[in-house]
C-alpha cells in the first residue's frame, strides 16, 4: 500500500472530504459507474485509514471557498492506495494520489504532509550515486561539515573573472564552490567557456596539493540531450560536480540525466515555495523530497537558520530531518546543503539543531565572498566558526585568536550576509 496523509480543511464534513479524496483519485467519479464493481473497488481502489482531529481555523486558506463560513473544521487523514492501481511510477503517483486532490470542491484548504512508500519503490528508482559518502570523499573532508561558497555576483561576472575568484577560494581552502542557479550557460559566460576558465585552476590545485575542490556547474536545460551535452562537458574536464534545477527540469529530465551521469547531482529547490509558502496548501518538504531522491539527487539544498528568506528555523529543522532520514536504506539519503544568508555565526545553532552532525555542506554566498578581508579571509573565518562550534567554545572567545572570524563577526553579526 501506499500510504498519503491529507490536512484536509472545510466547513462541511472532514469525514466526507476524505471520503470524496479516496473515490476521486481511485475508482468512482461524480456519477455512479455501470463499471465500478464491488469486486474491482475490493482490489483497487483507495480507503480511508484514519482521521485525526485538529483544531478547527477561523480563516479559509481558499478564501472562495468558504461560502459564508467563519469555523473551518481541519483533519490529517490517512488514505491508502493499492500499489496495483499506482505501480511505482512517480508521474503516476504524483498524478494519482496528489494533483487531482487540489481541485476538490468544498475543500477550504488541502496540504499534503506525509507520505509511506512500500519497498517496491526502492527497486524501480536509483536513487543517489554518490549521496554523503560520496561526496565527503571526492572533497577530502572528514570530521567537520564541507565548506562551500557561491560565485557572486550571481550574475554578470564573464569567465576570467569568475576564475579569479574561484583561484583565490581555492588557495584559502574552501572545499566546494558553486554556479549560482540562475547562472547557466548566457552568452557572456558560456558553461563552455566557463568550465574551460575554472577547471585548469582546480585540476592544477589538485596536482600541487592532492585536493581537489567540487565545482558545481550550472548544467540544467529544458532540453535532456542538450542537458547531457552539458554534462558530457564537465565530466570531459575533470569536474565532478553539476547544479541541476530540479523543478525546471522535472521528473522525466532528472531521470533521464541520473540514468546516464557521471557527475554529484546538487539540486537546488527553486520554485518549491511555490508549493509549500501557504500553511494550508501544498506540500511539506518531507513528501516532496521523497521523489527527488528516487531519482537520484546526491545534495539537497534546504536553507539553513536565521535565512534571509521567509522559511522559520523549524521548517529547516524539518527540512534536515527529512533528508538524512533513510527512505529504504543509509545509500538514499541525501547530503543537506545548508545555505541562505549563512555565514560562520549559525555554526553553533546549526549544529545544536542537527544534533551534533557535521554530515553537511556549510553553503555561504555573501557570508564568505563579501568578508571585508575578501573571499579567501571569508573562507577561512567560517572554517574557525565551524571549529569553535565543534569544540563548543563561544564564537566571541575564538575570536580573540582568530582575526578573519573577528571581522566576520563585526561585519555580519546584524543577520546581513545575503
Amino acid at each position: 500500500m501506499i500510504r498519503l496523509t491529507y490536512r484536509i480543511e472545510t466547513a462541511g464534513s472532514v469525514e466526507k472530504m476524505a471520503a470524496k479524496i479516496a473515490s476521486d483519485q481511485s475508482t468512482g467519479t461524480f456519477v455512479a459507474l455501470p463499471g465500478e464493481t464491488e469486486e474491482l473497488k475490493a482490489r483497487v481502489a483507495a480507503r480511508v485509514v484514519e482521521i485525526r482531529a485538529l483544531p478547527p481555523a477561523d480563516r479559509p486558506s481558499f478564501p472562495d471557498e468558504a461560502g459564508g463560513a467563519t469555523r473551518f473544521n481541519r483533519a490529517d487523514v490517512d488514505i491508502d492506495f493499492p500499489l496495483d492501481a499506482v505501480g511505482t511510477d512517480l508521474a503516476a503517483l504524483m498524478t494519482i494520489a496528489i494533483g487531482g486532490v487540489f481541485s476538490i470542491k468544498g475543500m477550504t484548504g488541502i496540504r499534503i504532509v506525509d507520505m509511506k512508500l512500500p519497498q517496491e519503490f526502492a527497486a524501480a528508482h536509483l536513487g543517489p550515486q554518490f549521496g554523503v559518502p560520496g561526496s565527503f570523499a571526492l572533497t577530502g573532508v572528514k570530521d567537520r561539515p564541507i565548506i562551500g561558497t557561491i560565485v557572486k555576483p550571481a550574475l554578470g561576472l564573464r569567465p576570467h573573472e569568475t576564475a579569479e575568484m574561484v583561484g583565490e577560494l581555492i588557495d584559502a581552502g574552501v572545499d566546494f564552490i558553486k554556479d549560482d542557479e540562475k547562472l547557466m550557460s548566457p552568452a557572456y559566460s558560456s558553461l563552455g567557456d566557463r568550465v574551460a576558465a575554472i577547471m585548469p585552476k582546480i585540476l592544477d590545485h589538485e596536482q600541487k596539493t592532492g585536493k581537489k575542490v567540487m565545482y558545481a556547474f550550472g548544467i540544467s536545460h529544458t532540453d535532456p540531450d542538450e542537458m547531457m551535452r552539458n554534462h558530457d562537458l564537465v565530466l570531459a574536464a575533470g569536474g565532478n560536480c553539476a547544479v541541476v534545477n530540479i523543478n525546471s527540469i522535472g521528473f522525466g529530465g532528472m531521470a533521464f540525466l541520473r540514468k546516464r551521469s557521471g557527475l554529484v547531482l546538487h539540486a537546488h529547490r527553486n520554485g518549491w515555495d511555490i508549493l509549500t509558502r501557504h500553511a494550508g496548501l501544498g506540500f511539506e518538504f518531507s513528501v516532496w523530497q521523497q521523489f527527488w531522491r528516487l531519482l537520484g539527487v546526491d545534495q539537497f539544498q534546504i536553507n539553513g537558520i536565521r535565512v534571509k528568506y521567509w522559511e522559520p528555523d523549524e521548517s529547516f529543522v524539518r527540512s534536515y530531518k527529512a533528508v538524512t532520514t533513510p527512505l529504504f536504506a543509509e545509500s538514499d539519503v541525501a547530503l543537506p546543503v545548508i545555505g541562505s544568508g549563512q555565514w560562520g555565526g549559525q555554526a553553533p545553532d546549526t549544529i545544536a539543531a542537527t544534533g551534533g552532525s557535521t554530515d553537511l555542506l556549510y553553503l555561504c554566498g555573501g557570508g564568505i565572498v563579501s568578508h571585508p578581508g575578501g573571499p579567501g579571509a571569508g573562507v577561512k573565518a567560517v572554517k574557525q566558526a565551524w571549529e569553535a562550534a565543534v569544540a563548543g567554545i563561544p564564537l566571541d572567545t575564538y575570536a580573540k585568536d582568530h582575526p578573519e572570524l573577528a571581522q566576520s563577526i563585526e561585519k555580519f553579526a546584524d543577520g546581513k550576509a545575503a
